[in-house]
């Protein structure tokens, strides 16, 4: 599908580089540099400032910028209806989603999609649920995966509840326990998990008003797992991330047992391309067949 003027312009200021957003569009550096020029032109102002790092945005482009991805995505969307109307099946559908669903849930999702839709490329963005939230609200992705609540601007469709559990080293008294009291993460060392607006965890804590000892903190589950074990301290991690892991450290349910309901949000469907209509509707019917069929207690808790 060609690219608009627009794309090509938003796909520069994402990247902050005319080559490598020439690289992702498939165009020379020249040509996305004409793109530029043309744009500059048409509206009469300077948009970006070029340096050797790369380029930034001018006080006239911040100011525009908002106005030009709506021109975007409005091209899009008119390609996409027009591509329905001439009975293609194809269009570009991106995604939001965060990390312990990329890696477990979405790219079976993806595969067993393009197996009925072939023609049907995407663009993951990758973030926390707060990056996910603004890109669907600005329009940055077509529709992301989030943590309920959600805004309340959103449709939400819920997928799929998601444990979190204790993560102990092997050598912990509550090690080998059915359950961890959630208590003892107000008497030992903790490592938290801080992406975005992450609010599991220290909504748990609120609710049984615990105020943890807080050791470590950090934005990525794996270096928590490692941490927990050498021994460093002990944390709550959401089962999906736990799936694959290789560590050497205990899981656990918490008492009282706490869940994450993961959905996956957009504007409004009905004003949203074929292509996501289909997509939205196959991945509720997916998962909720992986809910039936999946036994996850069986592979993560120890």
């Amino acid at each position: 599908m060609k690219k608009s003027k627009y794309e090509v312009f938003m796909k520069i200021i994402e990247y902050g580089s005319l080559s490598r957003a020439a690289t992702y569009c498939n165009y020379s550096q020249s040509a996305v540099s004409q793109i530029v020029a043309s744009l500059e032109e048409e509206l009469g102002v300077t948009l970006l400032n070029r340096n050797h790092a790369g380029v930034s945005l001018t006080s006239d482009g911040e100011q525009l910028l908002p106005y030009v991805r709506q021109l975007s995505h409005a091209y899009e969307e008119l390609s996409e209806k027009n591509a329905e109307l001439l009975g293609i099946e194809s269009g570009l559908i991106r995604i939001g989603s965060f990390s312990s669903i990329s890696s477990t849930i979405l790219a079976p999702l993806l595969k067993d999609f393009r197996v009925i839709h072939p023609r049907i490329k995407f663009e993951l963005h990758p973030g926390n649920y707060k990056d996910t939230e603004t890109w669907i609200q600005e329009g940055s992705v077509d529709l992301g995966f989030v943590a309920l609540p959600a805004p309340k601007d959103l449709e939400v469709y819920p997928l799929l509840e998601d444990r979190m559990l204790a993560v102990l080293p092997l050598n912990h008294p509550y090690a080998k326990a059915e359950r961890v009291p959630l208590k003892i993460f107000g008497q030992e060392p903790v490592i938290l998990l801080e992406e975005g607006n992450h609010k599991e965890v220290p909504e748990m804590f609120r609710q049984n008003k615990i105020t943890p000892e807080i050791e470590y903190r950090t934005e990525d589950d794996y270096t928590i797992m490692s941490m927990v074990e050498n021994g460093l301290g002990i944390a709550i991690l959401a089962e999906l991330v736990l799936l694959h892991n290789s560590y050497r450290i205990a899981i656990r349910e918490t008492d009282p047992p706490y869940s994450r309901r993961i959905a996956l949000a957009l504007k409004n469907k009905k004003r949203a391309s074929r292509a996501v209509q289909c997509f939205l509707d196959f991945a509720i019917e997916h998962l909720a067949r992986y809910n039936k069929t999946k036994n996850w207690s069986e592979r993560v808790i120890l």
